[in-house]
């Protein structure tokens, strides 16, 4: 069973993730314009879509964002980690569009020294972010904390595909390679996605379901936990009220 944490504990990691989330909104916005502009400069498909999925990473981490100013951030698990899968299913299907489009000829990345430099940056910074949110939300053992961390490490992945693409364009003419890449960046997408909302049924307990295991202990609640997940999240534990 994993230790209580104390409320000074707690207090600590919420504020950590409010830091977390407030460094990624202000990297993603400034992100999102450069890569635009940089985009509609070279008149690549690749780099404009790069900025907008900047702009849904806004929307993933100002939810969580939202959830960790209330007084009560478990209560309000379940809505959140809907709209981090929701932001999963809006990346997968844009990059899809945006991958295809290139492929059969529509659009084509081309040379941009701007969106190069800004997707290596993203590879450097977006992994250290996932790594510590990923921490903090396991010790939270908060779902939706652990969503955005992945959403972080999937636009991790979008932005390698993005600057090999432009790489292997700029170098090698192969215009078609971030397409490819970015395809399967969109499957993983879909599938973080699903996780994230099936991880929502049994790892983000409602208002009620919080009371109960302070009535009844940790371990009751992790039964009903393992029996309602399946395979997704039976591992969970909800620790009690205090």
């Amino acid at each position: 069973m994993t230790a209580t944490l104390s409320e000074e504990r707690r207090a600590r990691l919420r504020r950590r993730v409010r830091w977390i989330v407030g460094f990624t909104i202000s990297y993603n916005v400034i992100e999102a314009v450069i890569a635009i502009w940089a985009g509609s400069v070279a008149s690549s498909a690749a780099l404009i879509g790069f900025g907008l999925d900047s702009i849904i990473e806004v929307l993933s981490a100002a939810a969580v964002a939202w959830q960790f100013t209330r007084k009560d951030p478990e209560r309000w698990e379940r809505i959140t980690v809907r709209v981090v899968a929701i932001a999963f299913f809006a990346l997968a299907a844009y990059v899809s569009v945006d991958a295809v489009l290139a492929l059969v000829g529509v659009t084509e990345p081309e040379h941009s020294p701007v969106g190069i430099a800004i997707a290596a940056l993203s590879v450097v910074i977006m992994p250290a972010l996932a790594w510590l949110e990923t921490r903090t939300g396991k010790e939270l053992r908060s779902a939706s904390v652990q969503a955005d961390a992945k959403q972080l490490l999937v636009c991790t992945y979008l932005s390698a595909a993005v600057l090999l693409g432009l790489l292997a364009n700029s170098l090698l003419g192969w215009w078609w390679a971030d397409s490819v890449a970015a395809l399967v960046v969109a499957g993983l997408a879909i599938r973080e996605g699903i996780e994230a909302w099936r991880g929502d049924l049994c790892c983000a307990p409602s208002f009620g379901e919080h009371e109960h295991a302070h009535d009844h202990g940790v371990e009751a609640q992790r039964e009903r936990s393992e029996e309602s997940s399946g395979a997704c999240c039976g591992s969970c534990v909800v620790e009690p009220s205090r």
